[in-house]
């Protein structure tokens, strides 16, 4: 067994923790965790198989990725790569394809058939569209500098719809559609190998079905792909975040309690809708048991169940959240004025959100803080305190999702104080 695989039984048997670092190596190393399979730890990983002088890769990482994945392939094998799969349109899974093309080009091999969901496409259209708002939203998620949101794409040779059979060499890849953190997801089931490559259906954190920034995502739709993939009985589950797990067993355990939570936090959000409450009713009453939360692959460090809730609204229950005044709301800059004239200024009211905040309330701080930022765009002290109070809550959260928004806030009132 790889020391990856060792890790994996070790966090998951021991309910070990150290660190979204530890549960997802990034650093382009190859690992090959079965004869014929290999990874190379980037972001997202890239899976590659090969089977009868032929090698086919699931994913081909970031852009930044795609060189390293490739000479890291290259030295494990020098077979021609006839297949690409990507498992969803998401940047870190297809920006490195053009790497992988030019090798290929380069060694004089036929190119290789890229495959995907029938829908990827029509993202890739889409984020064309929108490139200039995910690039905000990447600033904001990753930090100025970050992750780069690409303009181009390699488009797919193959789409299916459902599923969909390919050979690589003399072994079968059953590959199968299901929704989960988008609606072009593939995975795929290798029977020779008992191995599913499981794009972002897992990966070694809380399912991100509910990323504030980005479109829909689909709780219930994930929860019934890992359900079809215990049916399958797997001894490998490769992920394309996250650690390769062995063992019918303890994936079969891994994928149930993944599922569960979800399905949890599906029946009680439904629930409370069917009976008449708010969005906000339900953001803050349903809450995934601590005895998921605490395992050391669900962890919410990079999405967060509570978010997860909002997205199952959205998707049963539109965007109008109960509350008649934010059907057609005022302004936020008005309302930041009234609340701030009520409370005798903008100053006096961004002392007291600091009081609240030092009393553990960080919650409301932040509207407070915020009320008062808007009410005072350019109140050097007024901003001071919104930044304390931001940095404070950034400090506070555990996922990345709103630690980049938290701390985005502290730095938008950090440039008015710097003037």
């Amino acid at each position: 067994m790889t020391e990856l695989l060792e890790r994996s039984a070790r966090y998951i048997d021991e309910g070990t923790y150290e660190g979204p670092a530890a549960n997802n190596p990034t650093d382009a190393s190859f690992h090959e965790v079965a004869d014929g399979i290999g990874m190379v730890a980037a972001f997202s990983h890239v899976w590659g198989l090969r089977s009868g002088g032929e090698l086919a890769v699931f994913d081909t990482s970031l852009a930044p990725f795609g060189a390293l994945a490739v000479d890291a392939l290259r030295r494990w094998t020098e077979d021609p790569l006839a297949h690409i799969v990507y498992t969803h349109g998401h940047v870190d899974h297809v920006g490195g394809a053009p790497a992988f093309l030019a090798d290929a080009e380069a060694r004089g091999h036929a190119r290789p058939r890229i495959t995907s969901h029938e829908n990827a496409p029509a993202r890739f259209a889409r984020y064309q569209d929108t490139h200039g708002y995910n690039a905000v939203i990447n600033a904001r998620q990753f930090g100025p500098g970050g992750l780069q949101f690409p303009d181009q794409f390699v488009a797919p040779d193959v789409t299916f719809e459902d599923d969909l059979s390919l050979a690589v060499g003399g072994t079968t890849v059953e590959i199968h559609h299901d929704r989960g953190e988008t609606d072009d997801h593939a995975w795929s089931w290798v029977p020779e190998h008992k191995a599913i490559f499981c794009g972002d259906l897992f990966i070694w954190v809380f399912p991100n079905a509910g990323n504030p920034q980005k479109v829909q995502r689909y709780a219930a739709d994930w929860a019934v792909a890992l359900r079809k993939m215990i049916a399958l009985e797997p001894e490998l589950l490769l992920p394309a975040h996250g650690l390769p797990i062995a063992g019918r067993e303890r994936i079969a355990g891994v994928l149930d309690n993944t599922a569960t939570a979800l399905e949890g936090l599906l029946h009680d959000t439904v629930a409370m809708m069917n009976e008449g409450a708010t969005l906000d009713e339900i953001v803050h009453t349903v809450r995934v048991p601590e005895r998921f939360a605490e395992l050391p692959y669900l962890r919410a460090t990079y999405d967060e169940p509570e978010f997860v809730v909002r997205n199952i609204w959205r998707l049963y229950g539109g965007w109008y959240d109960g509350n008649p005044a934010r059907l057609k709301p005022p302004r936020d800059t008005d309302v930041a004025a009234e609340v701030a004239g009520l409370a005798g200024g903008a100053a006096a009211l961004s002392v007291r959100a600091v009081e609240v905040a030092d009393a553990g309330d960080l919650r409301l701080a932040c509207q407070l803080a915020e009320w008062a930022g808007a009410a005072a765009p350019d109140d050097a002290e007024v901003h001071e305190r919104r930044a304390e109070v931001y940095r404070r809550r950034r400090q506070a959260e555990s996922s990345l999702m709103s630690k980049g928004i938290f701390g985005t806030a502290a730095q938008a009132s950090e440039a008015i104080v710097d003037g």
